[in-house]
């Protein structure tokens, strides 16, 4: 289907529904919402139409379906691989979600709560403190991030090892199908056993299949207790040691086990304020480790102690130092998530979600280093991640005195070569980032073709006329 460009009385027509005031034509209102924060994609549009409610949004994709015009929804725009961002030919409407804000109920009781798709993390997670309980998604963008965009691109976190993703925190969504349809599944049960399961085809499926405007959500008891360390290693052999006994000992109770290169520390030390060394040495790898419990009855204070001792008595960790402050273990976790941001103090940097079996996760930190060096000699390879759940962000920094614009030039070299060390490790190239259009084209050497063929029939079935999201994921 061929799309079509909006003239200057269509855009009236849309700006009707919104309200003047919330139809961004102008360019200086426009471009918060025309790149993402690693400026690696910018876009154009005519118009940037921020409704707010449900039926704004229906009556949106209603006109925009009747007269074939692209929209790309966006949240917070936060995301990582341009999925959020329209094309550059200024055809389709940007459709932001942001002023969808409500926190339509919380049920403390029943553990659960609605809320609307522009509410940020922070304020999902606030809503829930409030009543008692907890909401876990945790990201570094939590601040910005949207329930919609999280939820859209099915992301990840720091939580992920106890709580699972965003798909497993999600029982019910509200969302409006291409042809401006209101889907109302905002149900509240853990089990729901009545066909096909419409909520996890929307989840993860990055705008291309209708927009989520609200969703019900999965609340957990507050943790009575938490202990954070952070722990010090030679390799990630040894990291993977301490990592089977945590989980063996602590069981349940081991709520993040988050690894990193020294290389992504000094970085965050060097490039962002307010962060602390948490050792007066320097170690080659470190991980960030919390455990928490829910419930009031059985405690875990000193459970991390004891497991730490024994594991500097076996020589497999250097070093450990215990947050003994609520303010301490936040020191710990601004660390933790200050990495992203610092790598662009240190210049270009070539990134890369993957995910690969945790057992095999010393292996490939081995090989992808020889590889970096294969496709750039003395690029420097800045791993992170949450080694719990196999999760890796391999990113790579530029060598030293290299130009910014040629190191990026390697892109896809580099790319292909860490893709294809995860594939032959029986890992994915996007683990929790998506695939927007960063990686589409990447997909199709990666995905079967009857992967494919399945995944464009449910395109075409809930969006004949392609107006959603185009060019992203497919």
């Amino acid at each position: 289907m061929h799309l079509k460009t909006l003239s200057e009385s269509l855009i009236a027509r849309f700006a009707e529904i919104v309200g003047e005031t919330n139809a961004l034509t102008r360019a200086e209102d426009q471009g918060a919402y025309l790149h993402e924060w690693r400026d690696r994609y910018t876009g154009s549009t005519p118009v940037v139409l921020r409704p707010g409610s449900t039926d704004e949004v229906s009556r949106i994709l209603t006109l925009a379906h009747a007269e074939d015009i692209a929209v790309v929804p966006q949240g917070g725009n936060t995301g990582l691989v341009g999925g959020q961002i329209p094309s550059r030919d200024g055809s389709e409407i940007v459709l932001s979600l942001e002023r969808l804000k409500a926190v339509r109920n919380v049920d403390a009781i029943g553990g659960t709560m609605i809320v609307e798709a522009g509410v940020t993390l922070t304020e999902a997670q606030n809503a829930a403190k409030n009543a008692g309980r907890l909401f876990p998604l945790s990201l570094a963008s939590e601040g910005s991030a949207q329930i919609g965009g999280v939820l859209a691109t099915n992301a990840g976190g720091t939580a992920v090892l106890a709580y699972g993703n965003a798909r497993s925190l999600a029982l019910g969504l509200e969302a409006v199908l291409a042809d401006g349809r209101i889907w109302h599944g905002l149900r509240r049960l853990k089990k729901d056993n009545t066909g096909y399961d419409l909520r996890d085809l929307l989840i993860g499926s990055e705008g291309t299949l209708g927009i989520i405007t609200a969703a019900s959500l999965k609340l957990f008891p507050m943790p009575a207790e938490r202990e954070t360390a952070i722990v010090a290693f030679d390799t990630p052999d040894a990291a993977m040691k301490l990592f089977r006994r945590a989980e063996s000992e602590a069981g349940s109770s081991l709520t993040a086990f988050e690894l990193w290169a020294h290389r992504a520390q000094e970085f965050a030390l060097k490039y962002m304020p307010n962060v602390r060394d948490p050792f007066t040495d320097d170690y080659p790898w470190y991980a960030l480790i919390e455990l928490s419990h829910g419930g009031k009855g059985t405690r875990i204070a000193n459970t991390i102690e004891p497991l730490l001792t024994s594991a500097h008595g076996q020589g497999f960790i250097r070093d450990a130092t215990i947050a003994r402050s609520l303010r301490q273990a936040e020191d710990f976790w601004r660390l933790r998530e200050a990495f992203s941001e610092a790598q662009k103090g240190a210049g270009g940097s070539i990134k890369h979600d993957i995910s690969v079996p945790i057992a095999r996760i010393p292996e490939f930190l081995q090989r992808a280093a020889k590889v970096v060096d294969g496709v750039c000699p003395g690029a420097r390879p800045v791993p992170f991640g949450h080694f719990g759940d196999g999760n890796l962000h391999y990113n790579v920094t530029q060598p030293e005195h290299m130009e910014k614009a040629q190191y990026l030039a390697l892109w896809d070299a580099m790319s292909d070569a860490i893709f294809e060390l995860v594939t032959e490790l029986g890992g994915s190239i996007s683990a929790e980032h998506g695939i927007g259009q960063m990686k589409r084209d990447v997909l199709k050497r990666y995905k079967s073709e009857v992967e494919l063929d399945m995944m464009r029939a449910i395109k075409k079935a809930l969006d004949p006329k392609g107006i959603l999201n185009p060019g992203k994921l497919l």
